[in-house]
């Protein structure tokens, strides 16, 4: 691990150390240094319709299931996208991209080394498939309790409904959880659920 990295690492112990009894991890971003990888995957499926997408849209509405995105993406461009056209982002992604996902190794040493003392929890926006193949490569599905991803409660980030499940299904109270997120829409609903956050990509 390099300086900045530990240096990182430090800064996330210092704000969670003792204090809580969940900690409830994003994964894409957060865990996992693949947001390029899912707007490369985003841009490409898209240019199959036609759009020349920008892909700052994923930045902005990240967390968001793929499926919302699709929405948003076809009410931007006023292009009616099909309703496959999540399983083909995904299929690239898949091909072109999942097996060589990097860690963000200060988050993901911080989920190892407080596994085992406190709760551990993934809450995605992610299917549930993408992500159990993001947590095999990264070496993490052993540390982890609870998985929480796309369509598994009634709404989706930026509502509190993942990370309550999350902490429903660890036993832990919503103000003994800590969230740790990469975009605006996982920080509302950490707030929204009454949970502590930190922003990985602030530090």
């Amino acid at each position: 691990m390099n300086q900045e990295t530990l240096d990182k690492l430090n800064i996330l112990n210092e704000k969670t150390s003792g204090k809580y009894k969940a900690l409830l991890y994003d994964c894409d971003g957060t865990l996992a240094d693949n947001m390029l990888a899912h707007k490369l995957s985003y841009k490409e499926a898209a240019a199959k319709y036609g759009i020349n997408l920008d892909t700052d849209i994923i930045d902005e509405l990240a967390g968001w299931p793929t499926r919302l995105v699709a929405d948003e993406i076809s009410r931007r461009y006023n292009v009616m996208l099909p309703d496959t056209f999540s399983k083909e982002k995904t299929a690239v992604f898949f091909e072109k991209y999942i097996d060589t996902t990097e860690p963000i190794a200060y988050v993901t040493e911080h989920l190892k080394a407080n596994a085992g003392n406190v709760h551990i929890g993934v809450v995605s926006g992610g299917t549930r498939t993408t992500v159990q193949r993001t947590l095999s490569v990264l070496g993490l599905t052993d540390y982890i309790e609870v998985l929480v991803c796309a369509g598994e409660t009634p709404n989706g980030k930026p509502f509190p409904d993942p990370f309550l499940a999350a902490a429903e299904k660890l036993g832990v109270a919503p103000k003994d959880c800590i969230v740790f997120e990469d975009g605006d829409p996982g920080v509302a609903a950490a707030e929204a659920a009454g949970m502590d956050w930190v922003r990985i990509d602030k530090i």
